[in-house]
């Protein structure tokens, strides 16, 4: 009798703790926080590494924009994806061969359709100050120097709110610059990945799908390093986002920032 007793008694005190359990696993789950970049801006509809898209990147919800940094002859940052300026505007030329005025007086969205006519390619400097304040940028380093990037970042007040996409031997000198700044680096394999976290110590390193490994992800978790990883063409849909969430990720480049936003704020990865 007295053991039955006990048991009863002991009933009302475990679906308390049980509740008191999941409640805490449900909090822990989401408190985990997952980045949404946005690849070149919102490039799908609008014209890509433009003011135009990376306010749309802002207005969709990410927490950053990639853009691609190159620098014309006479020294100024502009932002284009690739070398030759062919691609994306109506007309032709090398950006390292052009000044700043030629680059500038080409027409960047009219290959995106005839609504965004006379679209310019935007400075770096003008990213930078419309994302202060409102986003992060993601910077891709195609060709600057890294006393170029430190001071126009440094200038804007973006110290805090950039990630910079850049090899080992410019990481070390952008660090050297202002170590406060965060380098990320391409982990590329586990020996590498070893190799730049002795070197840079970074916080936050790059992926895409040929490195993002079970081996070279471990490493990277191991050093306590954040990982950021590209979701894009046909990986880029809720079902990979959430393996590579899964399998590590602390942050997603994406071509779909409203939807990879939508997502992570449904699933508690971002704050509404």
């Amino acid at each position: 009798m007295a053991s039955a007793t006990i048991a009863l008694l002991a009933v009302p005190l475990v679906l308390p703790l049980c509740l008191l359990m999941l409640a805490s696993a449900t909090a822990n789950a989401q408190s985990r926080q997952i980045v949404a970049i946005s690849h070149r801006g919102e490039h799908l509809h609008h014209p890509e590494n433009t003011l135009l898209a990376f306010q749309a990147a802002i207005d969709a919800g990410a927490d950053y924009f990639e853009l691609d940094v190159q620098t014309t002859s006479d020294g100024k940052l502009v932002l284009s994806h690739d070398a030759s300026v062919a691609r994306r505007t109506n007309g032709q030329g090398t950006i390292s061969k052009m000044t700043f005025d030629e680059v500038r007086a080409l027409d960047a969205g009219v290959k995106s359709g005839p609504q965004f006519a006379g679209t310019k390619i935007p400075t770096f400097d003008e990213a930078l100050d419309l994302a202060r304040g409102k986003i992060g940028i993601y910077v891709d380093v195609k060709s600057a120097s890294a006393q170029d990037l430190v001071t126009h970042i440094q200038d804007h007040g973006m110290v805090d709110h950039v990630v910079i996409y850049t090899g080992l031997s410019e990481g070390l000198a952008i660090q050297k610059l202002n170590p406060k700044l965060k380098v990320m680096p391409e982990a590329g394999t586990a020996e590498n990945a070893k190799h730049l976290i002795e070197r840079l110590h970074p916080e936050v390193m790059a992926f895409d799908a040929r490195d993002f490994k079970p081996d070279i992800i471990r490493v990277v978790k191991d050093a306590k390093v954040q990982i950021y990883v590209d979701r894009l063409g046909p990986a880029d849909n809720p079902a990979s986002w959430q393996a590579a969430i899964d399998a590590g990720a602390d942050g997603i480049q994406t071509d779909h920032p409203a939807e990879l936003a939508k997502y992570l704020r449904e699933k508690g990865y971002k704050k509404p």
